[in-house]
């Protein structure tokens, strides 16, 4: 067990971990433990022998506990008597010698005072399985010592890969709790590795969810007492049983395969979308010559651009990227005035809290989702960048460092620019971002000789392959990738020079050699062109003002790459319309009578060609 006394804004409030059985005493955040000097630390076995006790040799008690102990640890007895415990823990129940979830469970609320609030991690089998652990959960439910479950995506902890729940406890005004608040919470995750994991999206929407104790759909709802004690239920706490988190099956509409046409059913199904964009269902849809079906006027083709250049979706695009406008306006001055020695955490909190309250009202877009793409940049990049500039200033933090090749290292580090002999690489500011504020001209430039290039070099392969046949005029000088390397080029020509029955070789192989030459020409070009380029660039680093730094890196790369990432939140609004209207377009799209029709067609053509080629089959 772990116990920490806080600081007095905590109002002296101590936090206990209950530990695993004979293990370490849980683990403590490095914010809550760092510079506490009076946080007390104890090692042992948290059941058969609980460290921290009062005078009279009974558990001490807190305000907050946490505990994440072993699942189903069947070990959980020894080292003491369950049937005598001196701490009387067991009162509600005695749970099963082969599985101590309760045992640990109960330890925490008899390590609670009477107004005392814990959680504990526990696999989903402690909500429903029966017998002893029946007797205990029926107890709790009945003392209204529990507030809250949230059941958590499988395969998220090490060593197992069933799926986990959290138990929230309150004891405080427990005899007239009226319910327990639930969150399904089981599809809420992202792949990492052979594992699951929580997103930072996914954390904030169930703590947001709880706080509020907001009822959502298919995710969150507050189930009465009554319900968990009735005779179908029987305090069976099974998630499912009270939360429907399935996924609406997509239907298949009989009469509309039989007659064709769009069910209305599926198209009311859009609702959310329509209220959004009224204007546009009129615009896509023609109802058909009979109740319940309709027709898409708009080909599958020309759904997307149908979609873009509706007035009202215009407007909603507008409406999103002005929630993002207003976060960028209120926050981009602050992000121009890092200073050294800020605190970044401190920082990205107000960012992302601020981020998700922008978008919050939006329709159609998940704030969430939003939310995510910050939190995901952060760990990517941000977070390195702030953490740099409070470490070494603006004007440190953006001068480009010489690299050091290591030639034993095995992963080499790309330099961002090549001078001569010399390598630069840029921590802070990508050189491309440099050159598109002050180079824009000269990046037009060589674009367009790498283009030139890579036209020339499509063209010497073109007529390669159109001359490397068999039999083609460049056959003798093709190798076995089927290329034709300028010095077989060359040799050929000379050993032909005075052949006059290869006239045409001769023509063939100059025009390529002459193909070959301005191509080359306009590599050594485009590399020219690159290089000055850099040179350029290095330069304008080692002259750029602190301000252009701002700018390049709150403007053109943080503030951008946000930008783009709201941009692919309205392409998956759009996608996911113009996605689910092609479907439904395209599967009804012919009547199965027509389908039998045309294959009876077909058949009935195909036996023709047998009978005319003196094969029959039926």
């Amino acid at each position: 067990m772990v116990a920490s006394t806080l600081p007095t804004y905590w109002n002296q409030w101590p936090l206990c971990y209950p530990a695993a059985c004979g293990g370490p005493g849980g683990v403590l955040t490095e914010e809550i433990l760092r510079s506490r000097a009076t946080a007390e630390i104890a090692k042992d076995n948290t059941l058969s022998s609980p460290q921290f006790k009062q005078a009279n040799g009974q558990l001490k008690t807190f305000d907050f506990a946490v505990a994440n102990p072993p699942f189903s640890n069947k070990a959980w007895r020894t080292g003491f008597d369950p049937d005598n415990d001196l701490f009387h823990r067991f009162e509600y129940g005695l749970p099963p010698t082969k599985n101590g979830d309760y045992a640990f469970l109960l330890h925490l609320i008899a390590s609670l005072k009477s107004t005392g609030k814990g959680a504990i991690i526990l696999p989903h089998g402690v909500l429903f399985r029966g017998n002893a652990e029946a007797d205990i959960r029926r107890q709790l439910v009945q003392r209204g010592y529990i507030k809250g479950i949230i059941g958590l995506p499988a395969n998220l902890f090490y060593g197992t890969g069933i799926p986990a729940c959290i138990l929230v406890i309150d004891k405080e005004h427990a005899q007239a709790r009226m319910g327990i608040f639930m969150i399904d919470a089981s599809k809420g995750f992202v792949k990492d590795g052979n594992k699951n994991r929580l997103r930072d999206q996914d954390i904030h929407k169930i703590v947001d969810t709880f706080n509020r104790q907001a009822e959502v759909e298919k995710y969150s709802r507050m189930v009465p007492l009554a319900e968990i004690a009735a005779p179908k239920n029987d305090f069976n706490l099974n998630l499912p049983r009270f939360i429907d988190s399935t996924d609406p099956e997509d239907l298949q509409d009989i009469e509309g395969h039989l007659k064709g046409g769009i069910p209305q059913r599926d198209l009311n199904a859009l609702e959310a979308q329509w209220k959004v964009f009224p204007s546009l269902r009129a615009e896509l849809i023609d109802p058909a010559d009979r109740p319940g079906y309709a027709q898409m006027k708009v080909p599958v083709a020309d759904l997307k651009q149908a979609v873009f250049g509706n007035a009202e979706f215009q407007a909603f695009l507008r409406k999103v990227m002005n929630a993002f406008e207003c976060w960028k306006t209120t926050h981009q001055s602050a992000l121009k005035a890092i200073k050294l020695h800020d605190r970044p955490k401190v920082l990205i909190g107000i960012l992302s809290e601020d981020l998700l309250k922008a978008f919050g009202p939006v329709p159609l877009v998940d704030a969430y989702d939003v939310y995510q793409h910050l939190m995901t940049y952060w760990a990517e990049t941000l977070q390195d960048d702030i953490y740099l500039l409070v470490a070494e200033g603006w004007k440190e933090a953006a001068k480009l460092r010489p690299m050091i090749e290591d030639k034993d290292s095995k992963t080499k580090e790309k330099p961002d620019l090549k001078i001569g002999k010399s390598k630069y690489k840029s921590d802070l500011i990508p050189p491309s971002l440099v050159v598109a504020r002050f180079f824009r001209k000269e990046q037009d430039a060589l674009e367009e000789l790498e283009a030139r290039a890579e036209a020339l070099t499509q063209d010497v392969e073109t007529f390669v392959e159109e001359n490397g046949g068999e039999d083609g005029l460049l056959s003798e000088v093709i190798n076995d990738k089927g290329k034709a390397p300028k010095a077989d080029a060359e040799k050929r020509l000379t050993e032909i020079r005075r052949d006059r029955e290869a006239a045409d070789e001769r023509k063939v192989l100059g025009d390529y050699l002459a193909l070959l030459e301005r191509e080359s020409t306009a590599w050594k070009k485009t590399s020219e062109a690159q290089k000055a380029l850099d040179e350029k660039t290095f330069t304008q680093f080692n002259k750029i003002s602190e301000e252009d730094i701002k700018t390049l890196v709150v403007d053109d790369k943080w503030l951008a790459t946000l930008a783009a990432d709201v941009q692919s939140e309205l392409h998956r609004v759009s996608q996911n319309l113009t996605g689910r209207l092609k479907q439904l377009s395209e599967r009804y799209s012919i009547p199965i009578p027509k389908l039998m029709s045309d294959v009876e067609d077909l058949s009935a053509r195909v036996d023709k060609h047998l009978v005319e080629m003196g094969f029959t089959w039926k």
